[in-house]
């Protein structure tokens, strides 16, 4: 129960950073929120816990809530600077994720003083990295891309300006499923078992649309809110 109200406060937060983030430092924000959220999403990720209602639980990764606020930017940056702004985006994201996984590649290769005491938890982490960067980079080209040609479609399909919500969950729907399978498959491949490898994979899949339908409100406020354009 706890993991399960803990990770109400965490999703709250996110969507409070992704907002001030957005009120601060405007467009440039969005591309920053791009930058660190797909890094930070890749160290989450190789968190696993066991969320539980009751007697009911299930397996999941961590980064849903903070990947799925990069469908967020993409989609508010669609909506208020158009297509081209959003490509831009999902390129800045790629460059970021590669450039951190060789730079941390890198880290790994020297050899650590005899006191050091960063080297073995850094190995955990980073040196999981590579397959999940692998996961993510292909997750990233057959659904950010995929996901702003639907959100392109939907808004020619849907314009008026409350139909914003359609655009939102009609581009995630069919994005994120692409990306939750590619990605799981790459990623945990021979990590874990069929059975748990499944419960990630629908876990992730279902998390990221609901976050993405509570984020609805989210995307509607930083929709409206007057920021200052360079």
């Amino acid at each position: 129960m706890f993991n399960l109200l803990w990770g109400v406060l965490f999703m709250l937060v996110h969507f409070g950073l992704f907002l001030l983030c957005y009120r601060m430092f405007g467009k440039k924000g969005l591309y920053a929120w791009i930058g660190f959220a797909t890094v930070i999403a890749n160290i989450q990720v190789t968190k696993t816990i066991e969320m539980s209602i009751g007697t009911f639980a299930i397996v999941m990764t961590l980064g849903n809530t903070i990947y799925t606020s990069i469908y967020m930017t993409t989609d508010l940056l669609n909506e208020r600077y158009g297509q081209q702004a959003a490509k831009q985006a999902v390129w800045f994201g790629f460059f970021t994720l590669i450039a951190s996984n060789i730079l941390m590649q890198m880290t790994l290769g020297f050899i650590p003083q005899a006191e050091d005491f960063a080297h073995e938890p850094l190995t955990a982490i980073f040196g999981f990295l590579p397959q999940v960067a692998a996961g993510s980079l292909c997750a990233y080209f057959v659904s950010q891309f995929l996901d702003v040609r639907v959100f392109s479609y939907l808004k020619k399909k849907f314009p008026v300006r409350n139909q914003f919500w359609i655009r939102i969950n009609g581009s995630s729907l069919v994005s994120q499923l692409l990306d939750s399978l590619v990605f799981c498959t790459i990623a945990f491949y021979k990590v874990h078992t069929f059975d748990i490898w499944i419960q990630i994979f629908l876990t992730t899949y279902l998390l990221k649309l609901l976050i993405s339908f509570l984020a609805t409100p989210v995307l509607y406020l930083a929709r409206n809110m007057k920021v200052k354009e360079d």
